[in-house]
């Protein structure tokens, strides 16, 4: 019996040894990374002066000011991408690049066109590519439009329309913006190396179809939308790092109208010089840097009668005229390497053609050369002729066009009927000093009387 009981335990445990426990170990779940944190609040002590969307939702604009030194700021604020968002960024722009076709066709909204395609590439790799949330992946699509097809980390500054210049001067200094209200103010946004600058820089160059590079560092171009870039390449001639200017291009110019609610002109000012252009007479526009000239020269081209044919001359685009009888004529750089000039047109090239397509009234955007004598030979013989040039008053004006590189005799001077200078004067309103584009003072020459004849006209406030 014994045996017998020792023989049936021994079977029973010949069974256990085929039972299978199975033993389940907690894995370790995967951590997510942590989200970074929201915008840091406006400093302390800084009062908000304005608030406004530059591109509703992702990016806006607080414009603050220290009240203890009055200096203003101008405050970003743009959606950022997490680390997660950013690493799904980084994929899908790799699959953007590859599968997005070039149109066939020209396109008038290059963003647009982007925008749809990329919608379509997301929803085909979404899935593979990891759940999100729909609005991660607005912001993913936002980034990816503004870094292709934008104008990279200062996109937002090109959609602000109140933003006339765009400075940047070197890496690790803060981005400066000309602000219609509140002039030369600094941003909180910065280039943080050579290499984001310089990759900025070069896309913007090849965004206007010119070239850059350490053998030619310095270019002078017309970005989309005619915005005007000037650029200094590298630490060969700038020891900050490449620096960049751009002068925005109103779309929607000044008419004669905005210019005298703003008191750049009065009423009887803006119907001389209508009554003026009507009788084809030459007008040229005076002032220093940033003073307007541009803008008032366009201004008065719009009182062109609508049937005249007019030409304009200009090293960069910048006119914008509503006349549909209008060729504009723009100046090219040299294709040659180094100093030749093979394939150069300039601005004396141009005018100089222009004389036989017979103008009615012929428009240089900027004298400074030989392009001068050109148009003064063109007023004699009866065009009519409208200009800007670089000078205080009209005194200044003289001597630089009697003198070299103009060097047109004094004779041929009083060929130019009117000379309007403009100048950008601080004035004080509602207790607070800015600055506004004023003409001082309109000045024609009397041809038979061999003199100068001024008429004072400065605005004694602002309006």
């Amino acid at each position: 019996m014994p045996k017998l009981r020792l023989k049936q335990s021994l079977a029973g445990l010949k069974n256990l040894k085929k039972i299978k426990i199975k033993i389940r170990f907690k894995k370790k779940e995967k951590q997510l990374p942590i989200p970074p944190p929201p915008p840091k609040p406006i400093p302390k002590g800084l009062k908000v002066i304005e608030k406004y969307p530059l591109y509703e939702p992702f990016s806006h604009v607080v414009i603050v000011q220290n009240p203890k030194t009055g200096e203003h700021q101008y405050i970003l604020d743009e959606l950022q991408l997490d680390p997660l968002e950013r690493g799904v960024y980084d994929r899908i722009l790799e699959i953007l690049l590859a599968e997005i076709e070039s149109p066939k066709e020209e396109i008038l909204d290059p963003r647009k066109f982007f925008a749809e395609e990329a919608k379509k590439i997301v929803d085909k790799y979404r899935i593979s590519l990891g759940w999100l949330p729909d609005v991660s992946w607005y912001k993913i699509l936002y980034h990816a439009e503004r870094d292709l097809v934008g104008f990279g980390k200062i996109d937002p500054l090109m959609r602000d329309p109140n933003i006339e210049d765009i400075s940047c001067d070197g890496v690790n200094k803060p981005v400066y913006i000309w602000h219609r209200n509140y002039e030369s103010i600094e941003t909180n946004l910065q280039f943080p190396n050579d290499e984001v600058v310089d990759n900025t820089v070069v896309k913007l160059v090849h965004m206007a179809g010119k070239h850059v590079s350490t053998a030619f560092p310095i270019v002078d171009a017309s970005l989309p939308g005619k915005h005007r870039l000037a650029v200094a390449y590298r630490r060969e001639i700038t020891p900050f790092g490449t620096a960049f200017t751009i002068r925005k291009f109103r779309e929607d110019p000044y008419s004669i109208i905005d210019l005298i609610n703003i008191g750049t002109f009065s009423e009887e000012m803006a119907a001389y010089f209508w009554m003026c252009l009507e009788n084809r007479a030459s007008i040229m526009v005076l002032g220093g840097t940033a003073a307007g000239k541009t803008t008032a020269l366009n201004t008065l081209a719009c009182l062109i009668k609508p049937g005249s044919k007019v030409i304009t001359i200009e090293e960069t685009a910048e006119l914008n005229l509503p006349h549909d009888n209008w060729v504009s004529l723009i100046a090219r750089q040299s294709y040659g390497l180094g100093g030749s000039g093979v394939g150069e047109v300039a601005l004396f090239d141009l005018v100089k053609t222009s004389m036989r397509h017979r103008p009615d009234i012929m428009i240089v955007g900027e004298v400074r050369g030989n392009e001068a004598y050109v148009l003064f030979q063109a007023l004699a013989t009866g065009h009519g002729g409208m200009c800007t040039m670089h000078a205080e008053n009209l005194d200044s004006a003289v001597k630089r066009l009697t003198q070299k590189p103009m060097d047109i005799s004094p004779a041929y001077i009083p060929l130019m009927n009117i000379v309007i200078p403009i100048q950008r004067v601080h004035l004080t309103k509602n207790n607070e000093k800015k600055a506004y584009r004023r003409v001082i003072n309109y000045s024609k020459r009397d041809r038979r009387l061999r003199k100068v004849q001024n008429t004072w006209c400065m605005a004694t406030r602002p309006r």
